[in-house]
C-alpha cells in the first residue's frame, strides 16, 4: 500500500492536532516554538547545484544518469525534494556473515516463503504501522509513538527520531521500498535543525537534533505547523544526544537502499552532518575519545545511572563517525573533518574495545586490582577498587562469552549489561569478530536472564531496594523489573536480528522472533514488558506502540532477506588497529 493511496491527513486518524492557540506563522506558513538564527537565514540553504547519479534498473544494467537540481530548504521547496526511488538492493551468495556476501532465500523473491498464518500476521503489523503515519502538507513526514485509543496521548502522538528509525528501515527494506517517507523525514529534521533552539534562556548546540515534532492544524487559517522539542519538554529536561546520531545513520540507511547519492551530498545535508560532528568533536578538557553524556540523553530517557560515558552513547558515536565518514565531501571544510573522524575513530575503537570490554578472564584481572597506581605502568589506570565489584556479576559471568558493560569513568565501572550499545557495537564493527562472537556466546548462556519469554531485556539486572532510591532517584516508573530498570522492549528485537546476522548466529534471533509472534499481536503490541522474564504487559505500557510493530517488521525482513542488513550494518574497518590486551610488565598479583 503506497502513501499516495491513503486518506487527506485532515480527514485521517492521525491527522494533525488542532492549535487552541496557535503561535504567530512565519511567511511561508510554518510556526516554531522557537526563533531561527540570524547567521542560518543569512548563509544556510542557499546554495544550488547539479549533481547527477547513476542508478541501477532491476536487471542491474545503469540507466541513463539523470540530473536532479538541490534547492534551499525552506518550508515550500523541502516537499519538492521528496522524490520516491524504490531501488532494490540485490542479494549475493552468503558467506558466513559477511556483509558482502550475504544472501536471501529464492522464495523470499517470489514471495512464496512465508505461509499464511505469518502472512496475516505481518498484513496486521503493517496495516497498524501504516495508520500510524504522520502527514505534513500532504506528505508523509514519520510515524507517531503509539495509537492507543484507551490511553491519554501525552507526547506519544509526536513523531520521536530514535523511535522513527525502525519504523524508517521498515519501509526501506519492503520487497518494494517506499523510501518517500524516510526522504522527507530526513529533509523535516534537518529544517528543524536550523533553527536557533533555546530552553529557559539559554541556547543549545547548533547541531543538535530535535527528540521530536509534532503537526498542528489551525482550522481557522487552515494552515499546518510543525512544533519541535529539543529536550525542553522531555521528563528531564535533556537535549538528546542519540537523535544526531541515528539521523547519520538512517540517511546513510536511506542512500545505501535507494543508491540515490543526491541527498547525501546536497550541502545542506553536508552542513547537517558537520554541525552535529563538530558538537562531539570540540576540543575540550577530556582525556577520554568517549563522549560524556548526562542521565536521558539517549533511550533510557528517565534518571537510570547512565551519566558519564554509556555505552549506548559510544557506539552509536562511532557508528555515526563511519556513516559519516562515507558521505561526507571533502569540500567546504569536508577534508579536516574527515581527518579529524579517522583519528577519534581510531582512539575511541582502542578505548572501548580495551576498557569497556568484559569476560571471564577480565574479571579475574578487575577482581585482583590493587588501588593508588600511577604513572604509565598503572595498570588499575581508573582506580576502581575491585570491592565496587557487585556480586552479581560474578555468578552472571559464564566461561564462555562476554560484553561491553554500561559505564567506564574514574573510580567506577558499571557492570550491568545493556543491549542497545552491545548490538551496535556488532553493528558498526566496533565490536572485534571476536568479542562480537562473545557477545552471542552469553545471549545463549544467559538466555532466561537476558531474553527471557518476551524478548528482550533492555539492560540487566534491575536496580532495587537502596540502590533503586539512590540512583534513579525513586522513580515510580522505572521500579525493578519495569520499564527501563530491567524492563523487556520488542522493539529491540530489530536490533538484536541485525547483530546475529551479522555474527553469523541468526538461529538466535530466530529463536527470539519465534517467542514475540506467540504473545505480541494477542497483547496489542505493548510498548515493553516487566517482570524478570518479561511475562506481563508493562503497567503503563502504551498499546499499538509504532517501534514495537515496526521493530518485529524489521526482525522479520532480515531474517527473512539477510541482504537487508546491508542497509545497515557496517563492515570491520580494516585501517583500525586491534587492541593489544596485555598486562604491564609491573604488575603483581
Amino acid at each position: 500500500m503506497g502513501f499516495n493511496h491513503r486518506i487527506s491527513p485532515e480527514k485521517s486518524h492521525c491527522s494533525p492536532e488542532k492549535a487552541e492557540n496557535p503561535p504567530e506563522n512565519d511567511e511561508n506558513g510554518v510556526t516554531f516554538t522557537i526563533e531561527p538564527s540570524q547567521d542560518e537565514a543569512s548563509d544556510s540553504f542557499e546554495s544550488e547545484k547539479a549533481l547527477v547519479s547513476t542508478a541501477e534498473n532491476v536487471d542491474g544494467f545503469p540507466t541513463k544518469p539523470k540530473k536532479s537540481v538541490t534547492m534551499p530548504i525552506s518550508e515550500e521547496t523541502s516537499e519538492s525534494l521528496c522524490i520516491k526511488n524504490t531501488a532494490m538492493l540485490k542479494p549475493s551468495p552468503s558467506v558466513h556473515g559477511n556483509l558482502e556476501n550475504i544472501s536471501s532465500p529464492r522464495d523470499w523473491i517470489n514471495g512464496s516463503l512465508m505461509n499464511s498464518e505469518h502472512t496475516s500476521f505481518l498484513d496486521e503489523a503493517w496495516e497498524n504501522l501504516n495508520k500510524s503515519v504522520v502527514f505534513y502538507k500532504g506528505m508523509p513526514v514519520g510515524t507517531l509513538a503509539a495509537l492507543d485509543p484507551s490511553a491519554e496521548a501525552l507526547n506519544y502522538n509526536q513523531v520521536f527520531v530514535r523511535d522513527f528509525v525502525p519504523s524508517g528501515l521498515a519501509y526501506l527494506m519492503k520487497q518494494v521500498p517506499e523510501p518517500e517517507i524516510v526522504k522527507n523525514f530526513l529533509v523535516k529534521t534537518l529544517h528543524l535543525q536550523g533553527w536557533e533552539k533555546r530552553i529557559d534562556n539559554f541556547t543549545l548546540g547548533e547541531g543538535v537534533m530535535p527528540a521530536s515534532f509534532k503537526v498542528l492544524y489551525d482550522s481557522q487559517r487552515g494552515k499546518e505547523t510543525l512544533i519541535a522539542d529539543f529536550g525542553g519538554s522531555a521528563i528531564g529536561r535533556v537535549a538528546p544526544v542519540d537523535s544526531g546520531f541515528w539521523w547519520i545513520v538512517l540517511l546513510r540507511a536511506y542512500t545505501k537502499c535507494t543508491r540515490d547519492h543526491t541527498l547525501s551530498e546536497m550541502p545542506e545535508m553536508q552542513r547537517g552532518m558537520k554541525l552535529i560532528l563538530n558538537l562531539c568533536l570540540s576540543d575540550g578538557f577530556n582525556t577520554f575519545p568517549t563522549l560524556l553524556c548526562a542521565d536521558g540523553c539517549c533511550m533510557v530517557d528517565r534518571r537510570m545511572g547512565v551519566y558519564g560515558y554509556p555505552i549506548e552513547i559510544q557506539a552509536l558515536f562511532f557508528m555515526a563517525l563511519r556513516c559519516a565518514r562515507q558521505m561526507l565531501k571533502p569540500e567546504c571544510g569536508g577534508k579536516e573533518l574527515m581527518e579529524r573522524i579517522d583519528k577519534r575513530m581510531t582512539a575511541l575503537s582502542y578505548h572501548i574495545r580495551t576498557y569497556f570490554w568484559l569476560d571471564h578472564s577480565q574479571l579475574n584481572n578487575i577482581y585482583c586490582y590493587r588501588t593508588e597506581e600511577y604513572s604509565h605502568t598503572a595498570v588499575n589506570k581508573f582506580n576502581v577498587n575491585p570491592e565496587s565489584i557487585p556480586d552479581w556479576v560474578f555468578d552472571f559471568m559464564p566461561l564462555r562469552g562476554g560484553y561491553f558493560i554500561g559505564n567506564v569513568s574514574p573510580a567506577r565501572m558499571d557492570f550491568r549489561w545493556f543491549l542497545v550499545g552491545n548490538c551496535i557495537a556488532i553493528l558498526s564493527s566496533l565490536a572485534t569478530p571476536e568479542q562480537a562472537t562473545a557477545i552471542m556466546d552469553l545471549l545463549e548462556e544467559r538466555w532466561e536472564d537476558l531474553i527471557g519469554e518476551m524478548p528482550l531485556k533492555i539492560d540487566y539486572p534491575a536496580l532495587e531496594g537502596h540502590q533503586w532510591r539512590i540512583v534513579t532517584g525513586c522513580d515510580p516508573k522505572n521500579t525493578r523489573w519495569s520499564y527501563h530498570n530491567g524492563g523487556s522492549w520488542p522493539v529491540l528485537l530489530w536490533l538484536l536480528t541485525a547483530a546475529c546476522i551479522k555474527s553469523g548466529r541468526p538461529q538466535i534471533a530466530k529463536r527470539a522472533i519465534e517467542l514475540v509472534e506467540q504473545r505480541i499481536s494477542k497483547d496489542g503490541w505493548p510498548e515493553y514488558y516487566d517482570g524478570k522474564t518479561g511475562r506481563y504487559i508493562g503497567k503503563q505500557a502504551r498499546k499499538f506502540q509504532t517501534w514495537s510493530i515496526a521493530g518485529y517488521l524489521v526482525a522479520k525482513m532480515m531474517i527473512e532477506n539477510p541482504s537487508n542488513l546491508l542497509i545497515i550494518a557496517l563492515e570491520e574497518d580494516k585501517k583500525i588497529a586491534k587492541p593489544k590486551l596485555t598486562r604491564s610488565v609491573s604488575w603483581t598479583c
